[in-house]
């Protein structure tokens, strides 16, 4: 059992962006992944998410999104991504469930996603599984 949760806290140097608007999740999800190696630049709301993603957008090699911003959905802003780099990749996280966001349109198939309160080591996974791929 030991290797398991050895591959799951595996981190990593690459650069993250990190967009969540509520700060106190924001600032405890930067911590483990700063505790993990990874560099993390973060973003308050979509508008912030867009600007940094494009001053950094060759040296970003993961985005996490919270789904639901004070704007409405994240989906618009990841589209955007996706036409200034295609190939990045993308962890949703939301309080609502997989289903609850799929039925609603706010995320569609194929995307990867998870499902807050999270453990650490369930996103570490989750990251290395996307980062490695």
């Amino acid at each position: 059992m030991g290797n398991v949760e050895d591959r799951q806290l595996r981190g990593g140097t690459e650069i993250i962006l990190l967009v969540e608007d509520n700060s106190a999740a924001r600032t405890a999800t930067k911590i483990v992944l700063e505790q993990l190696g990874y560099r993390v630049i973060e973003a308050v709301d979509g508008e912030d998410a867009l600007e940094k993603f494009r001053a950094n957008k060759d040296r970003i090699q993961l985005v996490i999104l919270d789904v639901i911003m004070p704007q409405g959905s994240i989906k618009p802003i990841y589209d955007e991504m996706l036409l200034i780099r295609a190939d990045i990749k993308a962890i949703f996280l939301s309080g609502y469930t997989e289903d609850i966001l799929k039925r609603s349109g706010m995320i569609e198939e194929g995307l990867t996603f998870l499902t807050k309160p999270f453990l650490p080591a369930k996103l570490a996974s989750k990251m290395r599984e996307m980062l490695d791929t």
